[in-house]
């Protein structure tokens, strides 16, 4: 019989887990707490989230490891070149729910510009005025869109209902979004000069990291809001305080972080009254987490049959690492 682990598994998961693969060993930890990792030991199939860094000393201590499952878009926390050697097939999930971040997107930006959180703890302490609250409205506004995959396509269809003028910029220009969405496809350099709102939707590479740095923030414009609910990394930390004391960014929206799970690393940024941060709740909705979940089982139950699952990571995908 196969040994299964499924980690970093939520309680309210955790029995369509169970129902699924009755035999599994199900926790809720993640790779690098010493109780899970007693339980990798033997085991050929494990499926985690992102908060399991597999990286080659994790690979090499569990020799028995033949199929690996993240729960997610992005394997930036699996060292694919060690699987790659040990002969490990890595999965995905391509596209658990695209929409679902896209939503968060607005979320954060209706949330912060129509001052929802103040005006209603101003309510809830018995004042019913709405002086000092004015908003800011998005029709007409410039959003620049840095990414247009699914999640960055949805951004746009998204902001073409608001009536907004989008930029986007990517390696590969969608001609749906350009004849149906009016989006227009500008170098980055553009994108930031002209946008009001910056959303990001790269993935974690080499190549992004630090995407947005001193040297970027110095392009935009004055007083641009910067949306992130892709990877932390994307952003450097240092540069967008200062460019959040200075003025430049009004407001920094974000989802992720650049050193999540370290509070006292971010403790400047998070602590700054003009950035709104959520705990990487974006993918955190009803649909996503069971498309995420069955996505999985579907690759598990490919492979034990034999085949090679639809939601392998190819070799164009490692080769973006």
């Amino acid at each position: 019989m196969t040994r299964i682990v499924f980690l970093e598994v939520d309680q309210d998961d955790e029995a369509s887990v169970r129902e699924r693969f009755p035999e599994a060993c199900v926790l809720a930890a993640n790779v690098q707490d010493e109780y899970a990792r007693a339980k990798l030991q033997g085991a050929e199939v494990v499926s985690c989230f992102i908060y399991s860094k597999f990286d080659a000393d994790v690979i090499a201590a569990l020799p028995a490891i033949k199929l690996l499952c993240t729960r997610s878009v992005g394997t930036d926390h699996i060292d694919l070149d060690s699987c790659n050697t040990r002969g490990i097939t890595v999965c995905n999930v391509p596209d658990y729910g695209s929409h679902v971040i896209a939503e968060h997107v607005f979320a954060l930006m209706l949330g912060t510009f129509r001052h929802i959180h103040a005006a209603d703890a101003r309510v809830e302490s018995g004042e019913f005025d709405y002086h000092g609250l004015r908003g800011i409205a998005l029709k007409g506004k410039t959003l620049g869109v840095v990414g247009t995959g699914k999640i960055g396509s949805a951004v746009t269809r998204i902001a073409h209902g608001f009536g907004m003028r989008i930029l986007a910029t990517d390696s590969v220009h969608t001609k749906e979004l350009e004849e149906k969405y009016d989006v227009n496809y500008v170098a980055l350099d553009e994108l930031l000069r002209q946008s009001d709102m910056i959303s990001l939707h790269l993935p974690a590479t080499k190549d992004t990291n630090h995407i947005i740095d001193a040297q970027a923030f110095v392009q935009m414009k004055m007083g641009v809001t910067l949306i992130n609910t892709a990877r932390g990394s994307l952003i450097d930390s240092s540069a967008l305080l200062n460019a959040l004391r200075s003025g430049k960014v009004a407001n920094a929206l974000l989802d992720v972080l650049e050193h999540e799970k370290n509070f006292e690393a971010n403790h400047d940024l998070i602590k700054c009254p003009e950035v709104v941060t959520t705990p990487h709740i974006a993918f955190y909705a009803d649909d996503s987490i069971h498309n995420m979940y069955d996505d999985c089982f579907m690759s598990i139950g490919e492979w034990v049959d034999g085949k090679t699952p639809l939601s392998t990571v190819t070799s164009w995908e490692r080769s973006l690492r």
